[in-house]
């Protein structure tokens, strides 16, 4: 098992992979931002559904349903742009928080708050490290 230095680019890696591949579900090794970021995601209506699952080796898995157009099967998820990196974090002020295709996308945004959508961050008055783009 490799040691993965960007958690959350696996993710979206896996994701990604499983929508080009046009796979109903895609399983991933869970933690607590990714928990968090699913919830996101779920609630944004990016993805149908999802399930967390307690594995053997203690760390535990997400299943999450990718979700498709009816009429022409495209995956919902046009693209995931990941933001910040372990080499170069991006953080930005509660003003400063961007806008993804003029608020019809969404930044997640890892706040004092918590994982955060843009708008809930703005809402909030809390800025944060900006994890990924996704629309």
């Amino acid at each position: 098992m490799a040691v993965i230095s960007d958690p959350i680019a696996d993710y979206l890696t896996r994701l990604r992979n499983a929508q080009m591949a046009k796979h109903r579900t895609v399983e991933i090794p869970a933690s607590n931002l990714k928990k968090r970021i699913t919830e996101i995601l779920y609630e944004q209506g990016y993805i149908l559904r999802y399930k967390f699952e307690e594995t053997s080796n203690k760390q535990g898995a997400i299943h999450i349903a990718i979700k498709y157009d009816r009429e022409t099967k495209e995956p919902v998820i046009k693209s995931m742009k990941r933001v910040s990196r372990p080499g170069l974090r991006h953080y930005v002020g509660s003003t400063a928080l961007p806008r993804v295709i003029n608020g019809l996308g969404t930044a997640v945004v890892s706040t004092s708050k918590g994982v955060l959508t843009d708008k809930e961050a703005r809402k909030e008055k809390v800025g944060g490290e900006v994890l990924f783009y996704i629309y």
